[in-house]
């Protein structure tokens, strides 16, 4: 669980929209555009690419950054919620924004991104 994305997500919920997801319902499928990442305030959410094990996502983590990089991006995977869910959703501008504000806002989102790459490393 990465608190101090959470944290910062929830601090401007204020202003973000929420997504709630009933189970096995899809949040965004590979293939699709991409302008928002997703912070996962509870529940669980499954990213998965064709028939590879997926990835799962509990409170506190963030999903869909490859949004952020790229103004043309194209979803790589497929989000499911395991559970009923609840996120919220950040736009480019939005994150730009965040960043602005809090600094430490990137920091905490690429520390994340670490743990995701060490984990698929083992």
């Amino acid at each position: 669980m990465n608190s101090g994305v959470l944290h910062t997500m929830q601090a401007l919920a204020s202003s973000l929209p929420t997504r709630k997801l009933e189970p096995q319902q899809v949040l965004f499928e590979a293939g699709a555009p991409g302008d928002s990442i997703f912070c996962v305030l509870s529940g669980a959410v499954e990213l998965r690419w064709g028939e590879d094990p997926g990835e799962s996502f509990g409170p506190g983590e963030v999903l869909g950054v490859g949004a952020l990089v790229s103004d043309n991006h194209r979803r790589h995977g497929t989000a499911r919620a395991v559970v009923a869910s609840e996120l919220i959703e950040m736009s480019r501008e939005q994150f730009l924004f965040a960043v602005q504000e809090t600094p430490m806002f990137a920091l905490e989102l690429m520390a994340g991104l670490e743990r995701r790459l060490r984990r698929l490393e083992d």
